[in-house]
């Protein structure tokens, strides 16, 4: 088995925000990279608008960026938001902050000049050449041959024996070659959702027509919108319904009078800031949302899939291209050992397969808390209590979403770690009204009886910080 040879030339398949990162990390080590992106190029191109769900960016893929020098770029168009603002039908709004203190925000960040971004810095490297519109239609992991095909020409090629990386989303055709491989498996889980994606426009002078730096939700049980802030001033609004069934519907909202009705008594102060609604509604394409989980990831030393197209994930607890990124900062780790292409996919799969499951799961979850919980006393009541822990016990409280989104602690273990906490949070709070009653005797007890011991235990996994 030959050694890693850094002069080779490599193929990443998907010019998206992870193929583009990993392009990058894989030319600064000598590699020459070809990007194949199926695509027309983006920073020439219109593509059509209505399915990009806004970034939340936070510590993993702020890591990721640092690692190449693009981090403080990114934060200059960054938005940070520092919590929750929910809002109740009847326009009600009440503040939920997501960590301990300010200091501890997630960033709202444009998908589409993020991507612009990374590709535009990925060619200015030298090593990296992206090629639009080609289409991957077949991959023979035999021969390590590739057959392309090129959209503008309508002429297929064939590539030979470069190593492959797919990163080309969650509908992969890297990962569809990889279901002809003996021993593959690959589950595929559409969510009973679907997504429109709606604008709210800046006010008068670029103004924010709502609070700046909160990402803002109106739950409402079955089906919920949600509202991102742009540079603008404008915020990107995502409603989220089932596909079909039930009073509510994108099925039953299927005439303007219908559609304006259902935002009047639902969502009446979102209402009056989208003076587009019915147009925006009726004329964006409705976006799917699906979970991907699949093994293994590889083909030997030959090929690798990573980011969606390895574990695509729901996009509600803001993670998938946190995640993704995470991926490219794991691969870049392990080729520090060099030995061979078949080592390093074998041992990316073992620290990254287990922590994606994991965060696949928690997207879901969040998604069912953001819906149903977020507005009840109960809900608010557990995440003030939660804050109090924070600050009373540093260092030994956690939560689910801190170490999710302000640690790199690996996703399996913030799993694990948030169900202890959550346990705890849940038994202090009964019989509260209010968090600052909460029994810090008791809290010390449970945490140093329970969260404490188990943090112990799996110390190494907390240092690694993922």
């Amino acid at each position: 088995m030959p050694e890693i040879d850094r002069k080779e030339a490599v193929t990443v398949v998907g010019a998206g925000l992870v193929g583009s990162l990993l392009a990058m990390y894989l030319a600064r080590r000598g590699y020459t990279v070809e990007v194949l992106e199926r695509r027309p190029d983006m920073r020439r191109e219109v593509i059509d608008a209505g399915r990009s769900i806004n970034l939340a960016i936070s510590t993993r893929g702020l890591h990721a960026l640092r690692q190449v020098g693009l981090e403080a770029e990114a934060l200059k168009h960054a938005i940070p938001m520092r919590g929750r603002m929910i809002h109740s039908a009847k326009g009600e709004l009440t503040y939920q902050p997501y960590g301990k203190d300010d200091s501890q925000h997630i960033n709202s960040l444009s998908r589409a000049w993020l991507n612009k971004f990374l590709m535009t810095e990925a060619e200015g490297t030298g090593r990296v050449r992206i090629r639009f519109k080609q289409r991957v239609t077949h991959a023979d992991f035999q021969t390590g041959a590739l057959m392309v095909h090129d959209e503008a020409t309508g002429e297929t090629r064939r590539e030979e024996g470069r190593v492959l990386f797919g990163t080309d989303g969650s509908g992969s055709a890297v990962r569809q070659e990889l279901d002809r491989v003996p021993g593959f498996h690959a589950s595929n889980e559409q969510l009973g959702h679907g997504y429109k994606e709606l604008t709210i426009p800046a006010g008068l002078g670029g103004a924010f027509q709502m609070e700046k730096h909160a990402l803002h939700i109106w739950p409402r049980g079955t089906y919920m919108l949600i509202a991102l802030p742009n540079e603008d001033g404008s915020f990107t609004c995502t409603l989220f319904l089932p596909w079909k069934g039930g009073a509510v519907s994108f099925e039953t909202l299927d005439t303007p009078a219908r559609l304006e009705a259902f935002f009047e008594e639902q969502f009446p102060d979102a209402k009056k800031m989208i003076p587009d609604l019915v147009d925006a509604f009726f004329s964006r394409p409705t976006g799917s949302m699906v979970t991907v989980k699949c093994a293994p990831w590889r083909v030997g030393g030959q090929a690798l899939v990573l980011g969606d197209a390895a574990h695509a994930i729901v996009p509600f607890f803001g993670q998938g291209m946190n995640c993704g990124f995470e991926d490219c900062v794991v691969l870049d780790g392990l080729l520090d050992k060099r030995g061979q292409w078949e080592d390093v996919f074998a041992d990316f799969e073992r620290l990254r397969k287990t922590n994606a499951d994991a965060i696949a799961d928690m997207a879901v979850e969040n998604f069912i808390e953001m819906r149903d919980s977020t507005g009840s006393p109960r809900f608010l009541l557990e995440k003030a209590v939660e804050k109090v822990l924070l600050n009373a016990f540093p260092g030994e409280f956690v939560s689910r979403y801190t170490m999710v989104s302000f640690s790199r602690v690996p996703y399996r273990l913030a799993y694990e770690v948030g169900a202890i906490a959550g346990g705890i949070v849940s038994e202090l709070s009964e019989g509260l009204t209010r968090a600052e009653d909460v029994n810090l005797e008791r809290a010390g007890q449970l945490i140093r009886g329970r969260l404490v011991p188990f943090m112990k235990e799996h110390a190494d996994g907390f240092r690694t910080q993922g």
